[in-house]
């Protein structure tokens, strides 16, 4: 039962309970309510947004900034720094979490986040950029998690689902606004106001967590720092973890673009990977519970099907269609980036609805199951639909298969509602940190296998029809110039060539729809009223 709430100063809502009120005087949750909530709530989801802008903002600025430092080779490293560093400390910080206080812990990777920020935008050279795109990638290591703790914290399980809607509705908004601020920045500004711009928002949410007394559910937090950094992090775990996830994503990195597949070092990077992350295993299964990933947990069908249907293999799609749709925009359709950008917004307005009513009515069915269902149902007939994308694509048709896809939406935050509620509170951090990362491994794996499908599929309609240097010329041009080198007859040759390449893509997509839909009732069919692993009743707190 909710107290009147009207500012920041509003007590912390205590939800009624039906345990035994000596046992309630020590284990009673404590929950907020009105603006502090509102606050909490929008500070979060700006972090999340800012997360994948900073992913996706540098793509328009990279021409201006090799061409400041004279830095053409460092050209994949931009991105790589940012999302190697922060996929390599992703499964600590659920670690982290469950040791230390969540409001300071998201704080302190904040200041991170800021910290590599703020280098980028000094950086006197391409070296330098490159470490703070480190910095800040260690940084968003252990945002997008914390953030879900803070919510987890900060409201009962019935207002969960619909807010984890809002915070991965709104985050995606990132990923489309990104190149279009990153182009508008670089064109009437400076690349480096596209990592400053980080600094004022990090700070207004710095200040506004620090203001409102945020719920902690840590119940190591306290304990000496020393003791719990050797007892209790599994940094051995993590020493023999990082290698393995920075080798394979290099191995993909690298693979078909600065080597071939088959050289040394592709295969070095692959092999190396693997054979650390089986030691990697066996010292997790000799740890038992308190390795940095319990064995125990991921074996539930339930969490390991979450990770494969709700953040692997949606991970990939969401990812896919942010990289290939303005692919076929400004290359098939010849619009801006601006343009573009404009012309995704069905895909991503749906997508925020759906999440966030899909989160409402889940409190109210109780099962999280028919959402995954429904999300990859759509996700897969939406991608069978764009494979059919030509020049001549009506409006309404590309605006209707978006809404479709929008519609995936329903299941973005249901593998988090699914771990929430088959896991005790003690491993609900960690579960969260593994569904982060396979997130970021699913999305560089998909988006490996989409360039390559891409890559080869526009190279052989190339050159069945046109001349050889020709297509070359197409080829190296890169979407936004094909019109530069070529037009008439060659040009409606190469858009053709274009749509079906972007339109192969989609198979990809298709399949992981086909994943999401087929894995999503492994999932488990739990009332999300209740408490399965540590056998508590139904929550009786109403907000």
């Amino acid at each position: 039962m909710e107290a009147s709430v009207s500012g920041l100063a509003t007590p912390i809502v205590q939800p009624e309970s039906s345990q035994d009120p000596a046992a309630a005087t020590t284990s009673e949750e404590e929950y907020i309510g009105g603006m502090r909530l509102f606050a909490v709530i929008a500070s979060v989801t700006l972090v999340g947004f800012l997360m994948l802008l900073d992913m996706s903002i540098i793509s328009t600025a990279i021409p201006e900034i090799t061409t400041d430092f004279h830095s053409l080779k460092d050209i994949g490293w931009y991105g790589a720094a940012y999302n190697l560093v922060g996929a390599a400390f992703q499964p600590l910080t659920g670690k982290i979490y469950t040791n230390f206080k969540a409001k300071w812990t998201f704080i302190s990777f904040l200041f991170f986040f800021a910290l590599g920020s703020l280098v980028c935008g000094v950086a006197s050279s391409s070296a330098i950029l490159i470490g703070g795109r480190a910095v800040a990638g260690f940084g968003i290591s252990g945002l997008q998690n914390g953030a879900m703790t803070i919510i987890t914290n900060s409201v009962p399980s019935h207002k969960r689902p619909a807010l984890l809607g809002v915070l991965l509705g709104c985050s995606q908004l990132g990923i489309i606004v990104g190149p279009i601020m990153g182009g508008a920045i670089t064109e009437y500004s400076t690349w480096r106001w596209c990592f400053y711009l980080n600094l004022p928002a990090a700070a207004v949410v710095a200040c506004v967590l620090i203001i409102v007394p945020i719920p902690e559910r840590s119940g190591r937090a306290g304990r000496p720092v020393a003791q719990i950094l050797v007892s209790e992090l599994d940094l051995f775990g993590f020493a023999l973890f990082a290698p393995s996830a920075v080798m394979f994503l290099l191995g993909l990195e690298f693979g078909g673009r600065q080597y071939p597949w088959q050289s040394a070092t592709v295969v070095g990077l692959l092999v190396g990977s693997v054979g650390m992350f089986a030691v990697f295993i066996a010292w997790e299964h000799r740890q038992g519970d308190r390795a940095m990933i319990p064995l125990s947990m991921v074996r539930k069908r339930e969490v390991w099907t979450s990770m494969l249907a709700g953040t692997f293999l949606m991970g990939g799609t969401v990812l896919i269609f942010s990289f290939y749709l303005p692919v076929y925009f400004q290359a098939v359709r010849g619009v801006s980036p601006l343009t573009s950008g404009l012309y995704v917004l069905p895909n991503i307005i749906t997508s925020i609805i759906l999440a966030v009513i899909s989160g409402v009515l889940v409190t109210r069915l109780r099962y999280y199951v028919p959402w995954v269902v429904f999300g990859g149902a759509c996700a897969s007939i939406a991608s069978g639909l764009f494979t059919t994308l030509s020049p001549s694509t009506t409006t309404g048709e590309w605006v209707g298969y978006q809404i479709l896809l929008g519609a995936r939406g329903a299941a973005l935050q249901m593998s988090f509602v699914a771990v929430q509620t088959v896991l005790p509170e003690d491993m609900i951090s960690i579960a969260t940190a593994l569904l982060v990362f396979s997130q970021t491994f699913g999305g560089a794996i998909f988006l490996t296998i989409s360039q390559t499908v891409f890559n080869h599929s526009l190279g052989v309609e190339l050159a069945s029809r046109l001349p050889g240097q020709v297509a070359d010329a197409v080829m190296m041009a890169g979407a936004r110039g094909v019109r530069d080198v070529v037009s008439g007859d060659d040009l409606a040759v190469a858009i053709q060539a274009y749509s079906v390449a972007v339109g192969h893509v989609f198979y990809v997509t298709l399949a992981a729809g086909l994943g999401i839909f087929l894995s999503a009732w492994g999932m488990g069919w739990h009332d999300i009223s209740k408490k399965t692993p540590a056998g508590t009743e139904t929550e009786k707190g109403e907000a």
